[in-house]
């Protein structure tokens, strides 16, 4: 019961917030058409009643369905509301809004209007939408990135285990989960920032070096580990150094093809290509190459150790 009620609490948490990205698109495109994203709820859905009937809520192993269609669900909306804050600095628009930097501001924002006593229910939403409303754009991208990043390491931790993964694996995923998204927050916000004004087709490339990243969330294989029946066999070296260093080779996959060094190569461009200059942004473009550097040290480790045991004959080398 508890595995259904935590499988079935996780998925409406990621219906009701990609809604509300939904909703936000809607009203600064002032365009109905575009509640038509919410069909991309659909999948999750049915992820949820499928899971729900044939795995009694319980995840899978190596991969989430259901972060996976929740990134699907939430990240269209999130690709139009950067577009179009990047036309409006273009454009130069200037609008008054409310920014969520104080405690006045924020409690401005949530207190709906007590002045004119009871309020009936139509009164109460209005007073919401328009207080909603009034929060400045880039307020709500940024929010918005940082509800879903959250909501995707709450939502794993909240999530029935898949079959085969311990807690030890979960609390080592989640801790690596918070270390990747403050990292990919700081790479969308302080980077868009930097190349808005400069190339908005660079908003693009950073967008879908953004969208690319977020695809470490639904895959485990980075902590999951697989562990042979009779352990005995793996210490005699019938097991291969793939499978013993498999989560290894993960992550330094993860850290060069899909992090760090994707992230590089944006900052690297953004620095030399549109002489953009500051001290944050050179700090991570140092950090993202020490950790590309300490990744292919790893890799060299665990390649000399895979010949020096197949030379003893004590593994079979990884081809």
């Amino acid at each position: 019961m508890l595995k259904f009620i935590s499988a079935i609490t996780t998925r409406a948490l990621f219906l009701l917030v990609s809604l509300i990205s939904v909703w936000r698109v809607t009203y600064v495109k002032q365009d109905l058409y575009y509640w038509l994203l919410t069909i991309l709820f659909l999948p999750l859905v049915v992820e949820m009643i499928i899971t729900l009937k044939s795995r009694k809520g319980q995840d899978y192993k190596w991969f989430s369905p259901a972060i996976l269609l929740f990134l699907i669900s939430i990240i269209p909306s999130i690709w139009i509301l950067e577009l179009d804050h990047q036309q409006v600095n273009v454009n130069a628009t200037v609008t008054l809004c409310k920014k969520l930097d104080s405690w006045e501001n924020l409690r401005e924002m949530i207190t709906l209007n007590k002045t004119q006593g009871n309020l009936t229910y139509q009164s109460y939403l209005n007073n919401l939408n328009q207080a909603l409303s009034a929060v400045c754009s880039n307020e709500w991208i940024l929010t918005l990135h940082q509800i879903m990043l959250l909501l995707l390491i709450v939502g794993k931790w909240v999530l029935p285990l898949g079959g085969g993964v311990t807690r030890d694996e979960l609390s080592q995923l989640l801790l690596i989960f918070v270390g990747t998204a403050a990292d990919i927050l700081e790479f969308t916000s302080e980077t868009l920032s930097d190349v808005k004004e400069n190339s908005p087709q660079l908003v693009y490339i950073v967008l879908s070096v953004w969208t690319w990243s977020m695809l470490q969330f639904p895959l485990h294989v980075a902590v999951v580990n697989s562990k042979p029946a009779n352990e005995g066999e793996q210490e005699a070296g019938e097991a291969s150094l793939c499978s013993k260093y498999r989560t290894d080779i993960w992550s330094i996959a993860e850290a060069l093809f899909i992090q760090d060094g994707p992230f590089l190569v944006v900052r690297l461009t953004v620095m030399i290509y549109f002489n953009v200059f500051h001290q944050m942004l050179v700090f991570f473009s140092v950090k993202n190459f020490l950790v590309i550097l300490l990744n292919l040290y790893r890799f060299v480790v665990i390649c000399q150790d895979s010949r020096s045991r197949a030379s003893r004959g004590s593994a079979v080398p990884c081809v």
